[in-house]
């Protein structure tokens, strides 16, 4: 293997820049030349192309967000979008090429490998860690310390003027980052996708604290299970309690990634690289059990993940 490509696509998360260093100097140790699609898909179509010998990634793994940019590109879902990228692949020398993204770049990079027969390899890469196939995704845990800050900044103010604070944050369809966040900030209340939001239960619970001397409370919310100042108008009407909303938003994307996410993303792109020289092709590289497998890209979302609810139950009690 002479040349490979790498991009990087959907939304960005810290410590694909680790992955992207990783995969570059893997590949130059392995005499291989590397080639960076800028902005993800578009650029594959545009064929924007720019080399990345092993100087190019110095000074990058502590970095957030993706050197290489992203982009979407509604074209590339199309089968004259696929033809076109696989016939600049192909015009480039690309003898693999590396994807490092979520749902949809997983979509994309399949397509292009079932259709076009493009050597494609897939890097787990979402803050959501919402990913069937795999138990970590790049990004997830720096998403989850960014937010884990804020809240603990949020819980100063909470107590000082004892007020109840919704915390929304991330999390369209699973409640990983929320959990997570809740858990290790000792929230009052974690309201999930995977459990019904209702909003007695928790208008109760808040009127039986301040019965016994109660007066903050942090109730953090996934984007996906309830909106954040609807809760918040729910405990306003319910209860005398004094609500603010804090919606951390895209604020969880950026920073310095984590250590675990520098290693995990390292650990990924040297992966990928020995798995495009093993010719393991329409793979994502997964972790399991803290080990890397690869598995057929389609796993993503044939292999629904499921949020371990023990976790949330767990909250809960030490909530009380």
């Amino acid at each position: 293997m002479n040349r490979i490509a790498v991009l990087t696509s959907g939304g960005d998360a810290p410590g694909m820049n680790a992955a992207l260093r990783s995969v570059v100097r893997s590949a130059v140790l392995e005499g291989i030349a590397v080639v960076g699609v800028q902005r993800g898909y578009e650029g594959l179509l545009e064929a924007d192309f720019i080399p990345l010998p092993a100087a190019s990634v110095s000074g990058i793994v502590h970095r957030g967000g993706t050197i290489l940019r992203s982009a979407r590109s509604e074209e590339f879902k199309t089968e004259q979008g696929l033809a076109k990228a696989a016939k600049n692949l192909r015009n480039e020398g690309i003898e693999a090429l590396i994807v490092i993204g979520g749902n949809g770049t997983a979509h994309g990079a399949w397509e292009l490998h079932r259709k076009q027969d493009s050597p494609v390899v897939q890097l787990p890469s979402s803050i959501d860690n919402d990913l069937g196939g795999t138990d970590f995704s790049i990004g997830f845990d720096t998403a989850v310390n960014t937010a884990l800050d804020c809240v603990d900044k949020v819980r100063d103010t909470a107590v000082s003027h004892d007020r109840v604070f919704v915390v929304e944050v991330m999390g369209r369809d699973k409640g990983f980052i929320a959990v997570h966040v809740g858990l290790a900030a000792g929230a009052e209340c974690i309201i999930i996708p995977e459990v019904p939001y209702k909003p007695e239960v928790v208008c109760e619970m808040i009127r039986k604290g301040r019965a016994r001397g109660k007066e903050s409370y942090i109730i953090v919310v996934a984007e996906g299970a309830a909106d954040g100042g609807a809760v918040a108008a729910d405990i306003q009407a319910r209860t005398d309690a004094d609500v603010r909303v804090t919606v951390l938003g895209h604020l969880q994307r950026g920073g310095s990634p984590t250590a675990f996410d520098r290693v995990l993303g390292s650990r990924l792109g040297a992966a990928g690289v020995q798995a495009a020289l093993d010719g393991q092709f329409g793979k994502m590289i997964a972790v399991r059990q803290n080990s890397l497998v690869p598995v057929p890209i389609d796993v993503v979302w044939k292999e629904e993940k499921h949020l371990d609810l023990s976790l949330h139950e767990l909250a809960a009690r030490l909530a009380t």
